[in-house]
């Protein structure tokens, strides 16, 4: 009660300045302010004079002098203010009317101080925008996860590593776009609305269309569409952007997620694999400067070597039977209790062969991966789009790089057999029928496509969030994204 008492009488001082502000003839809210530079550019302009505007983050009047630090989201810096520059009456207003949390424009020439910081002498100091709201007593530090999640911009204010989390991200959308575009590929947007549930194996979200009169679903994700488009002439395309999965929430997963999907005409998963390696390398390069990240106390370098782990044999290994074989999930269950991996229960979730079999991969395999892996060979029951292998049906031309125990992207060789892509989203519909609730539809605008003939291709999928999590060891994956959704 006190805090909100404190609160209350922190806001009635400042709406009671803008009031007299207003009174005296000044504007609190002023329409621009000429900058002759960001606050970055100024720190390089020792001996200048400059124009720079930010909001004021500390604030110390020691009588005539003092100094205030203002910030954008890239910099800050020191500005001197004393009534050797300024007027009486303006260094009376600065030390009255602005508070911390303001935004103001300051007009001086950069030098540095004994101690070597990079100040502005403050010749002229403008309020450009009043704060109502103090900033929080400690935001120098911001630690509240509520707060932080739900008022983004305060921890961004107070917390560098999210400011540096948040540039580091945009420099990675940039550089993808870039990388894609220079290498042929061509950005493409797709429908978010649709009316089939298509693309991967995950629960939708729901909707009505009103003025069809249409149940939609929200794109899990953007496969089929981009594949309509190499249908259509496009040799090589690609899209960023958000696709939605109605899936529980933990730390690694978002239900709004955003991802970047790209898919080359005339070649196969080991193109991909290839092309992958050098992009991840020159990514991490640019936007970190280096291709070492450090996840989870463990030093992970994207240009070592990259290990190739065999899906199947791996799972063989550890199973000890021939679980390719194996069609009745109740029969698969037995096999794998017996041989003591887990109880009845812990299976109990695992209502197919396919999510049983995945199940199993994520907690005995795939968590024990350290340094960057390609795991390829994978059961085709997993990915009902992907290419067959040629010499066995009962495997996929895929494959997923794995590092820190994290799936970073999943790719493969894609199916192009409309006869083929049929029949297996046609088991999609069994699997539904068995409880499986992340199967896909039998999405004929998209087998319309495919008997219109496509070439050889291979697609990339790889989620943005889970990747600036990796680099930056973040805790929560919502720590990757500005606002994300809360109760």
């Amino acid at each position: 009660m006190a805090d909100t008492q404190e609160l209350s009488s922190e806001v009635d001082i400042r709406r009671k300045k803008i009031d007299d502000l207003i009174a005296m003839g000044e504007i609190p809210y002023k329409d621009k302010f000429e900058r002759t530079c960001t606050i970055e550019e100024a720190r390089d302009k020792i001996g200048e004079r400059v124009k720079i505007a930010g909001r004021i983050i500390f604030k110390r009047v020691m009588g005539k002098f003092g100094f205030i630090q203002i910030r954008d989201l890239k910099a800050k810096i020191q500005v001197s203010v004393g009534r050797n520059e300024l007027a009486e009456a303006d260094y009376d207003f600065y030390k009255k009317m602005i508070d911390i949390g303001d935004f103001v424009g300051v007009e001086g020439e950069i030098y540095l101080t004994q101690t070597g910081e990079v100040t502005v002498r403050c010749e002229k100091i403008v309020l450009l925008s009043k704060t109502l709201r103090p900033l929080p007593e400690k935001f120098h530090g911001l630690s509240d996860t509520e707060t932080i999640y739900r008022q983004r911009y305060l921890d961004l204010i107070s917390n560098e590593m999210s400011r540096k989390v948040f540039l580091t991200r945009s420099k990675v959308v940039s550089f993808i776009r870039r990388y894609l575009e220079d290498n042929g590929f061509i950005e493409v947007e797709t429908p978010i609305l649709q009316t089939s549930v298509s693309g991967a194996s995950a629960k939708p979200f729901f909707t009505h269309h009103n003025a069809l009169d249409l149940q939609c679903n929200l794109r899990i994700a953007k496969e089929c569409w981009l594949k309509q488009c190499i249908c259509a002439g496009f040799d090589r395309v690609f899209e960023m952007g958000k696709d939605f999965r109605n899936e529980g929430m933990d730390t690694s997963h978002l239900q709004e997620f955003t991802q970047v999907e790209w898919y080359a005409s005339y070649w196969n998963y080991e193109d991909n694999i290839k092309f992958f390696r050098e992009f991840i390398i020159k990514l991490l390069n640019e936007c970190l400067g280096t291709t070492k990240v450090t996840y989870q106390g463990q030093e992970i370098d994207f240009a070592l070597e990259w290990e190739k782990v065999n899906y199947v044999e791996k799972m063989q290994e550890l199973l000890g039977f021939d679980f390719l074989s194996l069609q009745d999930v109740n029969e698969f269950k037995s096999k794998v209790v017996a041989k003591g991996l887990y109880n009845d229960s812990e299976l109990e979730e695992c209502k197919t062969v396919r999510t049983l079999i995945d199940f199993i991969y994520k907690r005995n395999i795939r968590n024990k991966i350290v340094n960057p892996t390609i795991i390829y060979n994978y059961p085709a029951v997993l990915m009902p789009l992907a290419r067959r292998n040629d010499k066995n049906a009962n495997i996929i031309d895929a494959f997923q790089l794995v590092a820190g125990g994290a799936e970073l992207l999943k790719a493969y060789s894609e199916l192009v057999d409309p006869s083929i892509q049929r029949k297996l989203l046609e088991q999609q519909l069994e699997e539904k029928a068995l409880g499986d609730d992340e199967t896909m539809d039998v999405d004929e605008d998209f087998l319309l496509s495919m008997e219109h003939g496509m070439p050889p291709i291979s697609g990339l999928g790889f989620g943005i969030d889970r990747f600036i999590q990796f680099i930056f060891d973040l805790p929560n994956i919502r720590d990757t994204v500005l606002f994300p959704i809360m109760r």
